[in-house]
């Protein structure tokens, strides 16, 4: 059946609408209406002493009110002697319509819903999610603005953010901070470890907790690597990244070691000695 039968049938009972049946539709709205109120202050006291974000409490209730609305309506329509069953349908078509119009801002919506409820990340938070990154500046319903290191805006939508991979830096409260640099095989460990040590003196910024450490990592084809770690907060990340690696620089020519880089040794031997 589609939606003029439905429309049709339901139809009928407004032609025989009577004096009685307008009163007691009248008060069967009233009726409804103060049971609605009511109900709206025992849910809104309920829904305040949970522990669900603001937003969602008032899209929740916002949600409720628009189902009691609609319970109230087809009982009014019953009053009236119009075919609720037949209403019940002509909504449940119309509803069916608008979800498939609708999907995608549906499911952001859904998304949303589940952000703000589960807190996977807040206001300012530095989060990863897709191959983008940056400081979460607002979330809505529909989408979240991150603003990124470069200072671009991107609205990301909660659909993604909800089912994909997800990265939050600043939840720890504190950040781990590595640069990876090349040292010669014929420079000393130690020495090399020691220019390494003295960068991470200089850089400002810096916890102390966790003590900041270097570790040889990697024996490469032409030089060795050193990763040197320490934390920061969240905030000075990008700070103490980029003063590391100018420390680490000026360490290395003060320490007279040698910052290598890819390069191919050959070795000439002449036909005697060979």
């Amino acid at each position: 059946m589609n939606f003029t039968g439905l429309w049709n049938m339901a139809l009928p009972g407004v032609a025989t609408v009577t004096v009685g049946r307008l009163v007691s539709a009248v008060i069967t709205l009233l009726i409804c209406l103060i049971v609605i109120r009511i109900v709206m202050k025992l849910l809104y006291r309920i829904v305040r002493r949970t522990k669900l974000d603001e937003r969602v409490q008032k899209y929740l209730l916002t949600g409720l009110k628009l189902v009691l609305y609609l319970v109230t309506l087809i009982i009014v329509a019953d009053t009236l002697g119009i075919n609720s069953s037949s209403l019940v349908a002509l909504l449940s078509v119309a509803s069916l319509g608008v979800t498939l119009a609708a999907e995608d801002i549906l499911g952001n919506v859904a998304g949303g819903l589940v952000l703000l409820s589960s807190h996977p990340f807040a206001i300012g938070d530095f989060i990863e999610t897709d191959g983008v990154s940056g400081t979460v500046e607002e979330i809505t319903l529909n989408h979240t603005k991150l603003v990124t290191p470069e200072g671009l805006t991107v609205l990301v939508p909660n659909k993604a953010l909800s089912a994909g991979k997800l990265t939050n830096y600043t939840a720890l409260g504190r950040r781990r901070v590595c640069r990876k640099v090349t040292a010669s095989y014929d420079a000393p460990t130690e020495t090399v470890k020691s220019a390494c040590r003295l960068a991470l003196e200089r850089t400002d910024d810096k916890l102390a907790d966790p003590a900041p450490t270097v570790y040889l990592t990697d024996y490469q084809s032409s030089a060795i690597e050193y990763s040197v770690y320490c934390w920061s907060t969240p905030e000075n990340y990008w700070n103490v990244y980029l003063s590391l690696g100018e420390n680490l620089r000026s360490a290395f020519e003060e320490k007279r070691v040698e910052m290598t880089y890819n390069h191919l040794n050959v070795h000439i031997l002449n036909e005697e000695k060979a």
